[in-house]
């Protein structure tokens, strides 16, 4: 039983000497540069300083290979340094597509040329990446995706419109999921396919000005807080070249269905409140007068943060392992979101047995007020809670 607890946590030792000395930069690196924990800071944290410092120091690029510029370690290593990174809410949003997912997807799929143009950059956390994949008319059921891509002489023709697209006004690319081949109704998921974007940061600045536009539009989406995270981008007949292919064409529902295990299984999708409930519960640690109510309303938090993170430790295990648990890091994301959901409004009456006149106070409000904001926000993205039931039901061979 020991053994079998031992695998649900991340605690040996070479990962125990890893874990302290991500926390030592992390001390350091906010003493000398002033940036402030944020809920929710792998979407809304987004510091291009920070990202670079972080990959100068070695620990970006953690799985990625050492002759691409990695470090060569395993999922576990990446798992422990991402977890730091989210408990004290670090602004990581820069890096963290093209770090979590486009890595992965182009060691396992990407052509030798873009693994040597693309890997050393995301390593050295220089290099930032969008996703689209979800579209207007379609939501979380990405086999309903519409957007196309046309062969054409050296490369593709890409047409389509894709929807809260995570940083793609401040991304170098976007690995778009498009069809190439016409919708088969007994073979929904067959014939889509993925191509890197290059955006029109990543053209020269020399060059930017020139007509005629390279067919990207890229439109704000703010949400209620005023923030400006996503986007809706608009691909009018835009010309990918033939190395731009990511992967195989028609292998696209694969290539995508792997890469959404690294995204739905991670400590995000657990700690995304973390900095709120931390300084929270530093806020009411120094009172005498909590009742008992607060005091279990605090122990449920740490059991099930505790819970769920075991259950993420054992996805990033298996990915490890060289294992694609589809069906685990989809139960993963919906168990943990729901968690941070109703973490909110725990958060908020655990806030009301506050003293008035505790240090910190007005920065745990500010933090539970944006937390708030973004609260709608944990259980759609990365696929709506009620559609990964649906992909769970399929797995265990359930319709």
């Amino acid at each position: 039983m020991t053994d079998d607890f031992a695998t649900l946590c991340a605690n040996e030792p070479e990962l125990a000497t890893l874990r302290a000395s991500i926390r030592d930069f992390l001390t350091a690196d906010r003493a000398e540069f002033g940036w402030q924990p944020a809920v929710d800071a792998w979407l809304s944290s987004w510091d291009e300083g920070f990202s670079a410092r972080l990959g100068a120091a070695g620990f970006l690029g953690l799985t990625i290979p050492r002759e691409y510029g990695g470090q060569g370690l395993s999922h576990l290593h990446r798992y422990v340094v991402t977890e730091e990174l989210l408990a004290i809410g670090a602004p990581v949003a820069a890096h963290w597509i093209a770090d979590r997912q486009v890595a992965p997807g182009l060691l396992a799929y990407g052509s030798e040329e873009q693994r040597q143009r693309l890997l050393p950059k995301i390593a050295a956390g220089q290099y930032f990446s969008a996703i689209g994949m979800s579209e207007p008319q379609a939501g979380s059921d990405l086999a309903a995706s519409a957007a196309k891509a046309t062969k054409t002489e050296g490369g593709w023709l890409l047409s389509g419109t894709k929807v809260w697209t995570s940083g793609a006004h401040l991304a170098h690319q976007i690995v778009v999921l498009a069809r190439t081949s016409p919708v088969d109704p007994d073979r929904r998921h067959a014939g889509f396919s993925q191509f890197i974007v290059p955006t029109a940061r990543s053209i020269p600045e020399s060059l930017r000005s020139c007509p005629p536009s390279h067919g990207i539009t890229i439109s704000p989406i703010v949400i209620m807080s005023g923030e400006h995270h996503f986007n809706e981008v608009t691909f009018d007949d835009v010309f990918i070249s033939d190395d731009n292919l990511l992967g195989e064409v028609g292998n696209g529902w694969h290539q995508v269905t792997a890469e959404l295990s690294f995204e739905r299984s991670g400590p995000e999708r657990i700690l995304s409140t973390a900095a709120l409930l931390t300084a929270l519960v530093a806020l009411l640690a120094g009172q005498d007068d909590l009742d008992d109510h607060a005091a279990a309303a605090v122990g449920d938090l740490l059991a099930r943060v505790i819970s769920l993170r075991q259950l993420s430790v054992s996805v990033a295990r298996a990915l490890a392992a060289g294992q694609s648990p589809v069906n685990e890091a989809a139960l993963v994301k919906d168990l943990g979101t729901r968690f941070e959901q109703e973490s909110v409004e725990l958060a908020a009456d655990l806030f009301g047995y506050a003293a008035t006149d505790a240090p910190d106070r007005d920065r745990v409000a500010a933090l539970l007020n944006v937390a708030r904001l973004h609260s709608p926000l944990f259980t759609l993205r990365g696929g709506t809670n009620e559609v990964l039931r649906g992909v769970v039901a399929r797995g265990m061979g359930l319709r």
